[in-house]
């Protein structure tokens, strides 16, 4: 399976910010990526902190949009089919080179 790297659609998700994180008691003070509810002690003196965002990571501001139940259902339909079809149409010989040509490609891995 292919990975691609987080789009801002994905950052959008996690809804993280970056801030500058000090501490009300003591001097400490750290630059955190963080989740918007996210409110830590100090990790000093355990005292209150008060965060002060700096940039935010979000490109969207509103909740992402949830997936058509439908169009989820349709795929899953279509997917539990897709394979037992492909196989049942092709022929003795040519699972074989299938199944050849994927073990070969495994241990070229190796």
């Amino acid at each position: 399976m292919r990975r691609f790297p987080a789009s801002a659609s994905t950052l959008a998700h996690s809804a993280n910010r970056v801030v500058v994180r000090r501490c009300r008691v003591c001097e400490w003070q750290d630059n955190r990526i963080e989740t918007w509810d996210a409110d830590p002690d100090c990790p000093w003196c355990h005292g209150p902190t008060v965060a002060t965002p700096l940039q935010n990571l979000s490109t969207e501001t509103s909740t992402p949009a949830q997936k058509n139940p439908h169009a989820a259902a349709l795929g899953r339909l279509g997917g539990l089919k897709g394979g037992r079809a492909r196989a049942e149409m092709l022929s003795a010989k040519q699972r074989r080179d299938i199944a050849v040509r994927a073990a070969r490609a495994r241990w070229r891995k190796r």
